[in-house]
């Protein structure tokens, strides 16, 4: 029953966008166009998949507190988690606690914060919402305003760094057409929607513009990477990290330009004019200020979710949490962000009051999260009640296979979790994470959260061998 409650979900959500999933996990191109044109993609091809959560038992027999708790208790105090650790396990199919130590206890989580950031927004945008990037005439004669709805994967051309992502070029296209032959004459970038600070409190210095985060603007390309075809090449090598660039809204609108045949000297920053009242053109023919000429998609917010949870996309995640932002007619800022998604989690029936965020990534050391609020709401993702909220189970990275986990439970203790753990990860220094699903050895399914954040800064390999010990315990025992 749980797994196929899982299945059927995913499924019905993946229908409701006309899409077709040929099997799990992150797949370059999926839930793009059926033929799509290839393309050299950042995203590294994945191997033959292995049997990940096969073969459960509808009428497996559910573990006992006593049982996990034996199963777990040695293991919960290894030294190279540190000196402070929470956690919680859950049965999916009924709610049930199974384990808890310190489960309500707000705890750093790292990059674990981005599941909330994946339910948030499915409940408030919906998996098939695509984000929006539109030009429209400026005031004056010839200008051409880029208004930024916020798609962080928005690329130059067919070179970009995300497979499939909606491009600037065809923007300009249909700019030149609208124009009528007129030439352009300058640009302007609106990226005003999203308002306040473009770095969260709590960051680490280096995070603007080092490998792992940016700068958040509604406008930008490729994540704001400064390099987007070397980000693709170095992709693997470099654990996807990439250089961004300190202005993301300006790389882009220069960018823009460039495709419209204007000088970057050529553009500035500014705010796009009201939409006319009247569709009509005005006599010579020159549209409206504020007339729309030109629009361009996003992938839908599945396929997004699904990268920024398989790849623990930073930049993309910041950019869903403005989403569930402006979805509940908050700003669209960090601080409105974090506000919006403690609503929309209360909407959930979630415990808002163990919800405190800084940003929607994990990259802030100022976010609390608890264990049991994360168990609480993969349960509530995999009930059937909120068919929406099933797309994060396609994208949650699988033991020694994909995504973050690709590398880990391939030591002594761990291997018995390959192929049956799925979860997201988190990393900071001191600070390590991991909550998802795991099937037992008898086949029930079991939701769990670990946090520590705390553990030793030196031994970054030897925490993540201890978290994957937990998982890999539930799931050779029966603990009945």
């Amino acid at each position: 029953m749980p797994f196929a409650v899982l299945a059927t979900v995913l499924l019905l959500v993946l229908a409701g966008v006309g899409v077709f999933v040929a099997r799990p996990g992150p797949v370059a191109g999926w839930l793009g166009e059926d033929e799509p044109k290839p393309t050299a993609s950042a995203l590294p091809p994945e191997p033959d998949p292995q049997a990940v959560l096969a073969a459960l038992d509808p009428n497996a027999p559910e573990p006992t507190p006593d049982g996990v708790r034996a199963a777990l208790a040695p293991l919960v105090g290894q030294p190279e988690l540190g000196s402070r650790v929470n956690v919680s396990v859950a049965d999916v199919a009924t709610g049930t606690s199974l384990y808890a130590k310190g489960a309500d206890a707000p705890t750093v989580p790292a990059s674990v914060t981005k599941l909330v950031t994946a339910v948030t927004v499915l409940e408030a945008r919906g998996p098939g919402y695509r984000i929006p990037t539109r030009a429209v005439a400026g005031a004056a004669p010839g200008e051409v305003v880029i208004v930024g709805g916020g798609d962080p994967t928005l690329a130059v051309d067919g070179k970009g760094f995300y497979p499939g992502a909606a491009r600037l070029d065809d923007l300009a296209r249909q700019v030149k057409v609208a124009l009528g032959g007129a030439a352009p004459t300058k640009v302007t970038v609106d990226a005003t929607l999203f308002p306040g600070p473009r770095v969260a409190a709590g960051w680490d210095d280096d995070i603007p513009v080092g490998g792992f985060g940016a700068r958040i603007s509604a406008l930008m390309t490729d994540g704001a990477r400064s390099e987007p075809e070397k980000a693709r090449r170095t992709f693997e090598e470099t654990n996807h990290a990439a250089e961004r660039t300190a202005e993301p809204d300006l790389f882009a609108g220069r960018a823009f330009a460039r495709l419209l045949g204007l000088p970057e000297s050529a553009v500035r920053t500014g705010k796009a004019p009201a939409a006319p009242a009247s569709p009509a053109s005005p006599a010579a023919g020159a549209p409206a200020p504020g007339t729309e000429l030109g629009k361009v998609q996003s992938l839908p917010v599945i396929r997004l979710v699904d990268i920024m949870i398989s790849y623990s996309d930073n930049v993309i995640a910041e950019a869903l949490a403005r989403q569930v932002a402006l979805a509940r007619k908050q700003p669209a800022s960090f601080v409105g962000a974090g506000k919006a998604m403690d609503v929309v989690a209360g909407e959930l029936g979630l415990p808002a009051d163990e919800l405190d965020l800084a940003d929607g990534s994990g990259l802030s050391r100022n976010n609390r999260i608890s264990p049991s609020l994360l168990t609480d709401l993969l349960t509530i993702a995999g009930n059937g009640e909120h068919p929406e909220l099933g797309a994060i189970f396609g994208g949650l990275p699988v033991a020694a296979w994909s995504g973050t986990l690709d590398e880990r439970y391939q030591a002594a203790g761990t291997k018995a979790g390959a192929g049956v753990v799925r979860a997201k990860t988190g990393t900071l220094t001191g600070v390590h994470a991991i909550a998802g699903l795991v099937t037992t050895a008898d086949g029930r399914l079991l939701t769990f959260a670990v946090l520590t954040d705390q553990a030793p800064a030196d031994s970054m390999d030897g925490t993540r061998r201890a978290l994957d010990r937990i998982t890999s315990a539930l799931a050779v025992c029966g603990c009945r």
